[in-house]
């Protein structure tokens, strides 16, 4: 068997004919994409208005399962909890309610991480498009990439495939973190710095409220309370917090020796902990979002050399002494947020799309696809 191409092409000219063909084939695909990218565009401002701060907000029930150790409710509003009453009922502390303050919401530093990539994601999306497919009044403004080479398609094609993979990029840490660890994984050890402060409850846990549950004369609350997000459910970790140095009575030595009581079994028991817990006017991780994404690399190195420093000077990362604890009780709490379970399925799809437009457009270029 032989091949023909009808109308015969000289040899000489075959290599001009198939160039001239995979420009032509690469023009066609950057201007079909245009619809493809304008649609995504909307996905993301969707996107982008579940996470709004909208009020009335979602309301969420905070309850542990098959028993009332936990039960409450708490509003999302954006990215913060603006309010909220949990009722306790652990079996190392009395019975409490906790009410969180209105005046001073809760930040939850995935969300506010998560706002921020969709910002940027919106952001690149719109300059990709203004500057691919520039109109009129945008030609006279400012040349576009396809103006000042002389491959026009070429430099359009690689200028739109070096921006959709930074876009997949964004994409792809804002699915990661709605997902959050594995649910099988060892235990998060950032509650020992990134617990919520007690000036965001009302009334706050106080110095004398610790120390009667033998935490001393100190900040430090009795009570751990943790927010994470784990497969775009918000989940509650509340831990009873002790003392490693508080004296053990003889009454409480003699009942776990003789075994008429014994500690709770968890996964952190038996353990010390360095706890510090931001107060009043704490901007990290535990309040408002000030200290949560660093901008560039010497930052980071910054932020881990002063928390060496303050780890060997006995102070937390927020630079609130660090307390040694046992944790006696350990609580899981997960309440499904409809607004990021959405958000979620909203951004999968964005991210295949996306895929497939990057892979069609790596192909005609003839290069191989860059995670």
């Amino acid at each position: 068997m032989s091949v023909e191409i009808w109308p015969p092409i000289a040899p000489d000219q075959l290599k001009a004919a198939v160039e001239t063909c995979q420009k032509r084939e690469l023009d066609w695909l950057v201007q079909d994409l245009r619809e493809t990218l304008t649609n995504v565009k909307h996905g993301l401002e969707d996107c982008y208005a579940l996470l709004a701060p909208i009020d009335p907000g979602s309301t969420l029930v905070l309850s542990t399962p098959r028993n009332e150790i936990v039960k409450g409710h708490i509003t999302r509003v954006g990215t913060r909890i603006v309010k909220g009453t949990i009722h306790l009922r652990l079996r190392t502390l009395p019975q409490q309610t906790l009410t969180i303050n209105p005046d001073h919401p809760i930040h939850l530093a995935p969300l506010v991480t998560l706002h921020t990539l969709l910002t940027h994601s919106l952001d690149l999306l719109t300059m990709t498009l203004s500057f691919t497919y520039p109109t009129e009044s945008d030609s006279a403004k400012s040349p576009s990439p396809s103006s000042s080479s002389s491959s026009p398609q070429l430099s359009s094609a690689a200028f739109l495939s070096s921006q959709l993979r930074l876009l997949s990029q964004s994409i792809s840490e804002s699915i990661a973190i709605l997902k959050g660890p594995p649910l099988v994984t060892a235990a998060d050890p950032s509650w020992t710095t990134r617990s919520i402060a007690s000036s965001h409850f009302d009334p706050p846990l106080t110095a004398a409220t610790a120390s009667n549950h033998g935490l001393g004369a100190t900040s430090i609350p009795p009570i751990s309370f943790h927010l994470s997000i784990q497969e775009s459910s918000i989940v509650l970790w509340l831990r009873s917090l002790e003392a490693a140095d508080a004296p053990v009575g003889f009454g409480t030595k003699l009942a776990f020796a003789i075994g008429t009581a014994r500690r709770l079994e968890h996964d952190e028991a038996d353990r010390v902990f360095g706890f510090c817990c931001g107060g009043e006017g704490h901007t990290g991780p535990g309040g408002s979002p000030g200290s949560m994404m660093p901008s560039n690399g010497s930052n980071n190195n910054t932020t881990r050399s002063t928390t060496t420093q303050n780890t060997a000077a006995g102070t937390g990362a927020t630079g609130q002494p660090e307390v040694d604890v046992y944790v006696r009780e350990k609580v899981r709490v997960e309440s499904a947020d409809p607004s990021l379970l959405s958000l979620a399925a909203k951004l999968t799809a964005l991210g295949h799309t996306l895929g497939l437009a990057r892979r069609n457009l790596a192909a005609v270029m003839g290069e191989e696809l860059e995670d």
